[in-house]
């Protein structure tokens, strides 16, 4: 009797050290900690189903103060120029005809011309471009001008080839080219 007392504790012991035993001492810990919040916590509602969405939407802003959306129904504000500076659009026609070239312009002749009409981070990413790569050789039509903010005005310029957007910030002196895009039709 003793003999089997001690076999059994013995397997016991063996089954609580290993990993199938560790697993099934932490279930039971788990359902015990489960079983005995359901006691605590009462009988569950049944007309609350299994969902935990409130009954009405949730509002933290106050319904009557307005639109705050972003996409605003005002026009944008027109664009500040001094008197004497250069307009969105003749900055953005000075610089297209700069762009376009001319036959026989040397990469540094071309960058010479676009440099006083753009910003130190345009010219810097137009060093070493190569102007027989412009994609186009006339301005088809007027230009299209979106002013974004009163310093932030985006152009398109419709092409021989395509549509050359550019996006101009106000400056000292007038507006300076910042992003030059290229849309081939």
């Amino acid at each position: 009797m003793m003999a089997m007392r001690r076999a059994l504790e013995f397997l016991f012991t063996r089954l609580l050290r290993s990993r199938l035993g560790v697993a099934l001492v932490i279930a039971v810990i788990v359902f015990g900690v489960l079983g005995a919040a359901r006691l605590v916590s009462g009988p569950a509602d049944p007309a609350d189903g299994l969902s935990t969405r409130p009954d009405r939407p949730i509002t933290t802003v106050d319904p009557t103060a307005g639109d705050d959306g972003a996409i605003s129904t005002e026009a944008p504000p027109s664009p500040v120029t001094r008197p004497g500076d250069r307009t969105p659009e003749q900055t953005a026609d000075q610089f297209t005809s700069a762009w376009l070239g001319r036959p026989g312009m040397t990469a540094e002749q071309w960058q010479a011309g676009l440099r006083p009409l753009s910003t130190a981070a345009l010219t810097e990413k137009l060093t070493g471009v190569d102007p027989g790569g412009v994609p186009a050789e006339e301005v088809t039509g007027p230009p299209a001008v979106r002013s974004r903010s009163d310093t932030f005005v985006e152009v398109l310029l419709p092409l021989d080839t395509g549509r050359l957007r550019l996006e101009l910030l106000a400056a000292d002196g007038g507006w300076l080219v910042d992003v030059v895009d290229w849309e081939r039709q």
